[in-house]
C-alpha cells in the first residue's frame, strides 16, 4: 500500500493522485474499489462534490469514501480532494460564447437539438481528453515508440481503423511500426515474437474486447512496453500499461465516439515525428515527393483534361 501522509511527502496534483489510485485498485476491498472506480471515472466531481455526494453517486457509504482516501495515504477525503480544489481555484475556464453558440444550434430546425448535442459532445470529448494528460507523458510515450525495436498497434472493432491509420502514418518514417491483427491472424499470434525493447500500443473501451486485454497481458509478460488508450483509469489495459492515457468517448448516440482517442493518437504521432531522427523526416519527404512525381496527387488548382 502507499505510505501514509502522502500529501506531505509529494507535491500532489490531481494527475498524481489519480495515477496512484489506479495503481492501488487491485489492493482495495470491493467496496473501496467501487468508490475508487467512480472517482477515476468522474474526476471532475472530486473538487466540487462533498463526501456524501460522492458516496451517493458511487453507491457506497460516506465512510467508505473516507477509508478509500486513507488507504492510499491521505488523512481523509478533504485532504484527498485538495489538489482538485486547488486546480479549480487556479483557473477553471468558462466558455460563455461557445455555450450561446450551442444554444443557437438547438433552435435552428427540427434536428437542431441533436446537432447541438453532437457539437457539445465532440467539443467536450476533445477538451476532456487533453485535460486528462500532459505533454510530458505524451513525450515519454513517443520516445518509447521512436526507440523501440518494433511497435505493434492494436485496435479491433471500431478502433481497427484508428490503429491502421496510426501505423500508416508511422510507416512513412519507420520500418518498425505494424498494425495488428494482420489479415487472417489474431493479435496474440502476431505478438508471438515480441520481447523487451518492443512496444504495444493498444486501445479499447467498455465493454472491453477480450482479445485486446489478453494481448496486453501477453505483451506485459514478454517484457514489452505498453501504451494503453481507453475510457477509464480502471480499464484493464490501463492498469497493465506502462504509459496509460484516458480518452473521452461520450456521445448522445448508441455508439462510442472516436473523437477523443483520435485526437490523442494524432497528438502522439506529432510527438513521434517531432522526436524522430532526421533520416525519418527525410523519408516522409521522399515518400510524398515520389507520390507527386508519379501523379498520385492533384492540387486543387489542377485543371481536368
Amino acid at each position: 500500500m502507499i505510505v501514509r501522509n502522502l500529501s506531505e511527502t509529494i507535491e500532489a496534483d490531481s494527475g498524481v493522485v489519480l495515477r496512484i489510485l489506479a495503481g492501488e485498485l487491485d489492493q482495495l476491498t470491493p467496496q473501496l474499489r467501487k468508490a475508487a472506480v467512480y472517482l477515476l471515472d468522474h474526476p471532475q466531481e472530486i473538487g466540487v462534490s462533498s463526501v456524501r455526494e460522492i458516496a451517493e453517486a458511487a453507491g457506497v457509504t460516506a465512510n467508505t469514501v473516507v477509508r478509500m482516501a486513507r488507504s492510499i495515504g491521505f488523512s481523509g477525503y478533504e485532504d484527498f480532494r485538495e489538489p482538485f480544489r486547488k486546480e479549480i481555484r487556479n483557473g477553471a475556464l468558462s466558455f460563455p460564447d461557445r455555450a450561446r453558440w450551442i444554444q443557437s444550434l438547438a433552435r435552428s430546425d427540427s434536428h437542431g437539438t441533436l446537432y447541438a448535442d453532437m457539437a457539445r459532445s465532440v467539443i467536450a470529448n476533445v477538451e476532456a481528453t487533453f485535460a486528462a494528460t500532459d505533454s510530458e507523458r505524451l513525450k515519454i510515450a513517443a520516445d518509447a515508440i521512436v526507440s523501440a525495436r518494433h511497435t505493434y498497434v492494436l485496435g479491433v472493432g471500431v478502433y481497427y481503423t484508428l490503429a491502421r491509420n496510426f501505423a500508416y502514418l508511422a510507416e512513412m518514417a519507420f520500418d518498425s511500426v505494424e498494425a495488428i491483427p494482420r489479415l487472417g491472424s489474431n493479435a496474440v499470434d502476431d505478438l508471438s515474437k515480441g520481447k523487451a525493447g518492443d512496444v504495444l500500443l493498444a486501445m479499447t473501451s467498455e465493454p472491453y474486447r477480450t482479445e485486446v486485454v489478453e494481448a496486453v497481458r501477453l505483451a506485459r509478460d514478454q517484457g514489452m512496453a505498453i501504451i494503453g488508450i481507453s475510457d477509464s483509469r480502471a480499464s484493464p489495459i490501463i492498469t497493465e500499461a506502462t504509459h496509460g492515457f484516458v480518452a473521452q468517448f461520450e456521445t448522445p448516440l448508441f455508439f462510442s465516439s472516436n473523437v477523443g482517442p483520435l485526437v490523442l493518437l494524432e497528438t502522439l504521432m506529432a510527438f513521434v515525428i517531432a522526436q524522430a531522427p532526421e533520416d525519418a523526416v527525410a523519408r516522409i519527404e521522399a515518400f510524398h515527393l515520389r507520390r507527386a512525381e508519379i501523379g498520385l496527387y492533384q492540387n486543387r488548382w489542377t485543371r481536368r483534361r
